[in-house]
């Protein structure tokens, strides 16, 4: 029996060669322990802003309030991530989100009430705000380091697994948000996520610290737009990168799912972690066919398709008014956004020089930040105006049209092959 065990082990490793590298368990532990708790709490503080103030426009502005910062600070952050080690870049960033993670638990404390719901909102507008700092350093630095725990050429199956971890930590995260507040209130849900956060040191400290590849310095200016000018010149990573941040900027509906769970579909607490974490369930399912039935053929094409799926998923869901199959819808649009994700990332990694990964990924962090965090200020503002339904409703058409210039517009992107860049990565080493 337990020859068996084995056999059936080593099987699953050669299909999945990238887990058989101690440091990418750790690495993944960390990723998904990270994406967990900060789901977690930008559930609770999307559930908390919705509740004090009755107002669809202050959910865009939690979005709007994130995505300054990362854009702003990303391009020097890459720049920053280029020249120090990985490991102590991660290490200050989950420092920094464990100091956010105590701001927030003690506003959420009774006794804080006393506070006017104008005074609690602008702290925890700021505190998202410098979440968005951190994030600009973070995102740079864990792409950075992906790509020193596995060699070059099992980035494919290292991106499907590092993607099932981060969608493994977006379903649980806001499941176990939505029973917290339900169970416990809100200061519980605060007090579990800096639990968590803490937590994630021990997985990090299992990392060892990496050699810095960009050694040589340069100057400031000429450092940071390198990135920019690499994504721009290579036509498959723009063209990757424009679609998803415009399919997410005018197709996401997360931002608006208070608004959904209270006026539309009345749902309880648990129907709200439940609709919120239905994209990442739908996410991890073709995570985990992925792992087993790896992309290999046309990535390109395939990309468009899932992205005119889930296009189409969140137009069906504006327009319903039955939790399952609003559940449903969005379980979809997840499933559709996960195979994006990992073509975008793999793309990502197989055509990024090593000695580039922070700047390129600072520009990366600048597209996701894009389309999650200013389309959430987006859905704001358009549900402000047109209401939540046409708002989601009139988003997923524009996002259709998205796509049909892309399609037209990029062909390097709808002809990519994973293999020919493996051969170029080759004949380059």
């Amino acid at each position: 029996m337990s020859g068996e065990t084995t056999s059936k082990t080593s099987r699953f490793l050669i299909k999945n060669p990238s887990l058989a590298i101690s440091e990418f368990r750790y690495f993944l532990s960390l990723r998904f322990g990270v994406i967990f708790a900060l789901n977690m709490q930008s559930t609770i503080i999307y559930y908390w802003v919705y509740h004090i103030t009755n107002d669809k426009l202050s959910l865009g502005l939690v979005g709007l309030a994130e995505v300054i910062p990362a854009i702003c600070f990303s391009l020097f952050a890459g720049h920053i991530v280029d020249l120090k080690e990985k490991r102590k870049m991660l290490m200050l960033c989950i420092l920094g989100y464990i100091i956010l993670g105590i701001g927030l638990a003690v506003l959420s404390l009774p006794h804080m009430e006393f506070l006017a719901v104008d005074t609690r909102l602008h702290f925890i507008y700021f505190v998202v705000f410098l979440g968005g700092i951190i994030r600009a350093f973070y995102g740079p630095s864990g792409f950075a380091m992906s790509g020193l725990v596995v060699p070059r050429d099992l980035y494919p199956n290292a991106t499907s697994w590092s993607s099932m971890a981060w969608q493994m930590g977006a379903v649980v995260g806001p499941l176990v948000a939505g029973f917290l507040i339900a169970w416990g209130g809100i200061t519980t849900g605060m007090f579990v996520v800096l639990a968590v956060l803490i937590l994630l040191l021990f997985p990090l400290f299992k990392v060892s610290p990496k050699p810095v590849v960009k050694k040589e310095k340069e100057p400031v200016l000429k450092s940071l737009t390198e990135g920019v000018r690499f994504v721009m010149n290579t036509p498959a990573l723009l063209g990757a990168q424009c679609l998803d941040m415009f399919s997410v900027l005018f197709g996401g509906a997360v931002a608006l799912l208070p608004v959904f769970q209270k006026e539309i579909l009345m749902v309880d607490e648990t129907g709200f972690g439940i609709l919120r974490a239905a994209p990442g369930m739908g996410a991890l399912c073709t995570m985990a066919l992925l792992a087993f039935i790896p992309l290999k053929t046309n990535p390109g094409k395939k990309l468009f398709v899932c992205v005119t799926g889930f296009a189409l998923s969140i137009i069906v869901f504006g327009l319903s008014k039955n939790f399952m199959l609003s559940f449903f819808m969005l379980l979809l649009s997840g499933m559709f956004d996960a195979v994006s994700v990992v073509i975008r990332g793999t793309i990502l990694q197989l055509v990024t020089p090593d000695h580039m990964r922070g700047r390129v990924s600072s520009v990366n962090t600048i597209f996701i930040s894009s389309s999650n965090e200013l389309g959430d200020f987006e859905s704001g503002v358009m549900a402000h105006w047109l209401g939540a339904v046409r708002a989601v409703v009139t988003g997923g058409c524009i996002t259709l049209g998205v796509i049909g210039i892309t399609f037209f517009s990029a062909p390097q992107l709808r002809n990519f092959r994973f293999a020919d860049n493996r051969k170029d990565d080759d004949i380059s080493s």
